[in-house]
């Protein structure tokens, strides 16, 4: 027997329904999809899952943090400069760049370059590929170390802005030392996985433990590693102090999000102020003897071809 009745309206599942609220939710109006995609932040049915939701909310807070830098420096019809250092995959990039000219100036008069620096090959050719397809014309990608960037003809003389995602180890110090080398107006850094000071400490235990009682701190290795990693950021913190910077450090997001959550934000002061900075120096060179850390000298201490205040012209108000 036919049956007469229309088939009933096949209602969605709990769990598709929420999936479709939380693409809503996450992602901001305006903002590509496609380039989520390509990124696999989003899956190709334009889904989100538990990892890739925790990275996407980490560049969009870090964002919060840039945006304002950006208005700043692009003030006035001002064409900005921002460096993205150890880009990898430049996810930073690649959205940053995305709300700040298809969502926030969208239909707007906004002018400025993103440039990921990126040392693995392979990464800066799929950056560049996929610029051209969403036609990102503002970003340019360079297969550069931090000491071919420094001196490349391809970046200009000065940067506004240098960020540093998760830069490994070293990184985040070359991220500072191309920022210090372009006079940049802010830096931006969340270092990640910092072995080199805790090697040191493990080096110099026996002497350390002869000097101080503070080498408690680290005489294991499990305490080794995290005090290095917590005392490589303070000196981080002072060297760009004795460099002319205003530093600020927070937290990038909440700890059940990422245990590598430390966000360093530096700002060149416009005013000069050489005792302030005389001072950061001393300070840096205090803690790096009273830890037996003197090896390290060369790359913390500030040389005084470096000072920013050597030279007013280095001074943007």
């Amino acid at each position: 027997m036919q049956n007469l009745h229309p088939p009933r309206a096949v209602r969605p599942s709990r769990k598709a329904a929420a999936t479709a609220t939380q693409v809503i939710e996450e992602i901001r109006p305006g903002q590509s999809m496609e380039l989520l995609k390509e990124l696999h932040i989003l899956t190709r049915e334009g889904r989100l899952n538990q990892d890739t939701r925790r990275k996407l909310k980490q560049v969009y807070h870090l964002y919060q943090f840039i945006a304002p830098l950006l208005e700043e420096v692009s003030a006035n019809d001002r064409s900005f400069t921002l460096a993205d250092h150890g880009a990898g995959k430049s996810y930073l990039g690649f959205i940053l760049y995305d709300l700040f000219f298809n969502v926030a100036h969208h239909g707007q008069k906004a002018a400025g370059h993103v440039y990921g620096i990126e040392t693995r090959a392979e990464l800066v050719e799929k950056s560049r590929m996929l610029a051209a397809h969403l036609g990102f014309a503002r970003m340019s990608f360079l297969n550069l170390s931090v000491q071919q960037a420094t001196a490349s003809a391809d970046l200009p003389p000065t940067m506004d802005i240098v960020t540093a995602l998760h830069a490994c180890d070293t990184a985040t110090d070359d991220a500072i030392a191309f920022g210090l080398a372009k006079r940049a107006r802010h830096m931006v850094l969340v270092p990640c996985c910092q072995a080199e000071v805790a090697g040191v400490l493990k080096r110099n235990k026996v002497f350390s433990s002869a000097k101080t009682p503070l080498a408690e701190l680290w005489r294991h290795p499990l305490h080794a590693r995290e005090f290095g990693s917590q005392i490589t950021n303070v000196l981080r913190c002072l060297q760009l102090e004795a460099s002319g910077y205003q530093v600020t450090v927070t937290e990038l997001v909440g700890w059940e999000h990422s245990m590598k959550n430390e966000l360093i934000l530096a700002s060149r002061a416009a005013t000069p102020n050489p005792a302030k900075e005389r001072a950061a120096q001393e300070r840096l060179r205090q803690v790096l003897a009273e830890l037996g850390l003197d090896e390290l000298t060369a790359r913390f201490a500030l040389h005084e071809k470096q000072s920013l205040t050597t030279s007013p012209a280095n001074f943007i108000n």
